[in-house]
């Protein structure tokens, strides 16, 4: 059974093998499709969320506020101001006659019980409509109350959640060079991207602590506004999921001079060269010492625990479908590595540079697919005969209804799949998923024969 797309997604969906590789992909969303992608405030939300110690206000409807309340699983080591969604709840009237003296009013209000290092201020579809100038009533608090209010331009569904991640970088970057960069060390590094999902930041700063690197700021995991206001004195920003903060390390590359890398820190594989690569950059052969030893430490802890795994998993089908294409790279490996086949694998917001890479690590045959809808992972999931499928929230529904395991890869988690002790967490959670004895009541599974451990 092949899938039937709409006309016009047709050249964003690809068969590995069975053409010339051609894939369509960084355009809007078609009007129609439903659309697995988010809308622009929800994607600078997901960046902003985790700064644990500022305030955010989501100007605009309530709905927009309860869409995005404690919409990642971002553990803090101490404030939690973070997880409390405000809003100016904008009503008719405000939409009429405007809603400045109210946003205005509940910063005031909000700063003063709070005591926020800083504030976010995100406009939504409502505030674009209306014509609130948010600048100039975060410039006119910024002066009364002495911090930082930093307007989040985010209004608008064109571009969807990337143009998120742009207004959020952007917002970051008043912040950098702000701060005192005095006594930070030679080997220091910011870590971009990681959102301290399950708690995973500390265990990447504990990898980069027994290396001997310094990490000037989390950003945005467990983050700190003073930590981000002195991260212009890094040596190096090191990039996990490069589609929601590259921008922000361009911008400090351009005005700072601060080289990047992209990482990623899921898989032993990619953990691994993550650590190799910075250590790399140091060109300090105690560092790079220090580097081996840490990784043959820990990859000895897991490796017994992940081969009993594998053997279980072997020959099992997996697909993938993740908001930035970057964590499918380091999926498609880890299936790999547990003896499964990934069979489907698709991004909401993929380049064609990142689908190529995609098309070269899969096997013949695989489905790439950009900006994917219910329907297309529908028909992909049935076709392949998935064992497991590794998405988000709203890909949680396709699989449950399908009789399909599901793993939860997205930014709402509690589970820590980062580092070499979180993809033995991975494997254990995939284990779980594909060999439940649930399945045999579906009933394309009734007459498996699948062995659990």
């Amino acid at each position: 059974m092949e899938t039937t797309a709409l006309k016009e997604r047709e050249t964003q969906i690809y068969r590995k093998g069975e053409t010339p590789f051609e894939i369509t992909c960084n355009k809007d969303s078609l009007a129609g499709a439903v659309s697995q992608r988010a809308c622009v405030f929800c994607g600078s939300r997901v960046v902003l969320y985790p700064i644990a110690d500022a305030l955010h206000l989501v100007h605009g409807p309530i709905g927009c506020a309860v869409y995005t309340w404690d919409i990642r699983g971002a553990l803090s080591s101490g404030p939690e101001l973070h997880r409390l969604s405000f809003s100016t709840d904008l009503q008719e009237r405000d939409v009429i006659f405007g809603g400045e003296k109210k946003l205005e009013s509940a910063l005031n209000e909000l700063i003063d019980r709070h005591s926020p290092k800083a504030a976010f201020v995100y406009s939504t579809c409502i505030v674009g409509i209306i014509g609130d100038d948010l600048e100039a009533v975060c410039r006119r608090v910024t002066a009364q109350k002495g911090i930082p209010v930093i307007p989040v331009q985010s209004e608008g569904f064109k571009g969807n959640k990337r143009s998120g991640y742009k207004a959020a970088c952007n917002a970051m970057f008043r912040l950098i060079g702000t701060g005192d960069t005095a006594g930070i060390s030679k080997y220091s590094i910011n870590i971009l991207g990681d959102f301290n999902l399950a708690g995973e930041i500390w265990m990447v700063r504990e990898y980069f602590r027994r290396m001997g690197i310094e990490v000037v700021a989390n950003i945005t995991g467990d983050g700190r506004i003073g930590d981000i206001c002195r991260a212009h004195g890094a040596a190096l920003n090191v990039v996990q999921c490069s589609g929601a903060t590259m921008d922000l390390a361009n911008m400090m590359e351009e005005k700072y001079g601060i080289p990047s890398m992209r990482v990623s820190y899921f898989g032993i594989e990619d953990m691994s060269e993550a650590l190799y690569d910075v250590a790399r950059f140091f060109k300090d052969p105690e560092i790079m010492n220090r580097t081996r030893e840490l990784i043959q430490e820990e990859v000895q802890k897991i490796y017994p625990e992940l081969q009993r795994y594998k053997k279980a998993l072997t020959g099992k089908k997996a697909a993938i479908y993740v908001g930035g294409s970057f964590k499918a790279f380091s999926l498609v490996k880890a299936f790999r590595l547990i003896g499964m086949d990934v069979v489907m694998v698709g991004s909401q917001t993929g380049t064609k540079e990142d689908y190529q890479e995609l098309e070269a690590i899969t096997d013949p045959g695989t489905i790439i697919v950009d900006d994917s809808n219910p329907l297309e992972l529908t028909s992909f999931l049935k076709e392949k005969e998935v064992d497991v499928f590794v998405g988000g929230v709203k890909e949680r529904p396709i699989a449950y209804k399908l009789g399909v395991g599901f793993c939860d890869h997205n930014h709402e988690r509690k589970e820590a799949l980062a580092g070499f002790t979180g993809m033995l967490n991975f494997a254990r959670e995939v284990y779980s998923s594909v060999m439940s004895p649930v399945w045999k009541f579906v009933p394309r599974k009734a007459n498996g024969n699948d062995q659990a451990l």
